[in-house]
């Protein structure tokens, strides 16, 4: 079954070009806010993507974002690269998770919470970071919709499901059920498309930081624990949290904004 997915990923067509241009912009030193903001309001549709994204009531912010330069300013260049990908990559791929017994919305959803939480956790102290982090939090369960569509494509729903049952663990599932897990599918779904390694590397271990090169083992890590904290569900929970905590003194990350981060969403 990993054939049949690898297979997948190297039909997928290639990127729009308004990623590539945007991707383009943000890889070059010598680039600046206003390229990025005019790459941007190129493209009306995804400029209104991203501000509904940047609206959303999880960033907590008490007035409307109404342009994209309000936008880019507020989140940066790197956090609105993450709104902007994971607006055009989701609407490369066709959606069903069923058999996580989750709908759209839900997975939507997901992305939207982690990320929120990343942003919240991180923009203070971590903010060199959120240009891996940001589209990482967006995109780093998409290869979940790949792995659906074959458990789907091989009649493998109930099988799936006793093995979430049995291993109550996502991940440990999918690699019993398909051969391989979500973050491993959504990184070479990146090397495809041609992303940045760093990026690649800190999607494909999320679960396990420590295999992660140096330089990236700390945006690894807070993705370990975004991931942790916010479940496939989407449901934060006491004991989501509980085990969050766990991981973040593990990997001598900061406890303290965590904390504030998620008393804020319980505000919500």
């Amino acid at each position: 079954m990993i054939e049949d997915i690898l297979k997948k990923i190297k039909q997928l067509p290639p990127l729009p070009e308004s990623a590539m241009k945007i991707e383009a912009v943000y890889q070059d030193p010598d680039s600046s806010f206003n390229d990025m903001v005019k790459i941007l309001e190129k493209d009306p549709l995804l400029t209104a993507d991203i501000l509904k994204a940047a609206n959303s009531p999880l960033y907590g912010f008490s007035r409307e974002i109404n342009a994209i330069s309000q936008a880019v300013g507020l989140f940066g260049m790197g956090t609105v690269r993450g709104f902007a990908l994971a607006s055009i990559v989701k609407k490369s791929f066709s959606l069903d998770l069923s058999p996580y017994g989750i709908n759209n919305d839900m997975f939507s959803a997901l992305s939207k919470k982690q990320h929120a939480l990343m942003i919240s956790w991180c923009l203070r102290k971590e903010n060199k970071l959120l240009g891996v982090l940001s589209p990482a939090a967006f995109l780093v369960e998409i290869g979940k919709v790949l792995i659906a569509q074959q458990i789907l494509a091989q009649n493998q729903q109930a099988a799936f499901r006793d093995a979430l049952v049995e291993l109550q663990d996502v991940e440990a599932a999918e690699r019993k059920i398909v051969g391989v897990d979500a973050p491993e599918v959504s990184a070479r779904v990146f090397e495809h498309w041609r992303f940045e390694e760093s990026l690649v590397n800190v999607i494909r271990h999320c679960q396990n930081p420590e295999k992660a090169d140096e330089a990236d083992k700390r945006a690894a890590s807070i993705l370990h624990v975004v991931r942790t904290t916010v479940p496939i569900n989407g449901v934060i929970t006491d004991a989501s949290v509980a085990e969050a905590k766990k991981l973040i003194k593990k990997y001598n990350l900061d406890l303290p904004s965590f904390e504030e981060s998620i008393a804020k969403f319980n505000e919500q």
